[in-house]
């Protein structure tokens, strides 16, 4: 069965390390005039960022890499681009967690290239210094061992991509399982539990996928 270390990351560290991260910031005297939100993970992080160092610009690129939860991309690509004047502005560029690097390499190089800043530096909360490309200019914390963080704002779209991955795994040994079985598997594959709220509706979103059948206790999984 899949094992990922992973953490369950609440929104009180979030808000902590945030706020760690803007007293970085802010201790070397840079003063950015427009933070740049890496979306999706960078939208949180990035909105605090601008509130601990009253910032009052905030525009966002998606450059897209992990597209399913713990399992990376071929390349990292930059979606719905467009065009942006920010001649003469100091940016900050804010994602969640540098892993590769591959997002916000390609994020920063294509503002640098397009957008034009007068100055642009990166900032993270976790940089996971063993594999990552790129040392951002700023950091919180520094991530010595790979982890899987499992952020508030991927709750839901991860612990569906988790389960379907555990029971998808099984199929071929098992296809029929009670809500506390699949609750079992997950957390001993994850190490973790995101709470029955957050449980049934991944498992009710499976079934509404087609993944899985509900037949009144047990949930079956469907061949495919």
């Amino acid at each position: 069965m899949v094992k990922v270390s992973t953490k369950l990351v609440t929104w009180d560290e979030i808000v902590e390390w945030s706020m760690g991260l803007a007293r970085v910031i802010k201790e070397s005297s840079f003063k950015p005039d427009v933070v740049v939100a890496v979306s999706r993970g960078g939208y949180v992080p990035a909105r605090l960022i601008c509130d601990f160092l009253l910032v009052e610009n905030l525009v966002s690129i998606q450059s897209q890499h992990w597209t399913e939860a713990a399992k990376v991309a071929e390349r990292a690509i930059i979606k719905f681009p467009y065009t942006l004047d920010l001649s003469g502005q100091r940016v900050l560029l804010v994602d969640d967690i540098i892993d590769t690097g591959d997002t916000v390499i390609l994020a920063r190089d294509f503002i640098l290239s397009e957008w034009k800043p007068a100055e642009l530096r990166v900032a993270a909360l976790q940089w996971i210094s063993p594999v990552a490309k790129i040392k951002p200019d700023f950091y919180y914390i520094e991530v010595k061992e790979w982890i899987w963080f499992q952020y508030p704002w991927t709750r839901h779209e991860d612990t569906v991509q988790f389960v379907r991955r555990i029971l998808l795994e099984e199929k071929e040994r098992r296809r029929e399982w009670t809500y506390d079985e699949i609750r079992a598997a997950f957390e001993e594959s994850y190490g973790i539990f995101v709470g029955d709220a957050y449980f049934r509706l991944a498992l009710e979103t499976l079934v509404e996928l087609g993944v899985l059948e509900r037949r009144g206790d047990v949930y079956v999984v469907r061949v495919t």
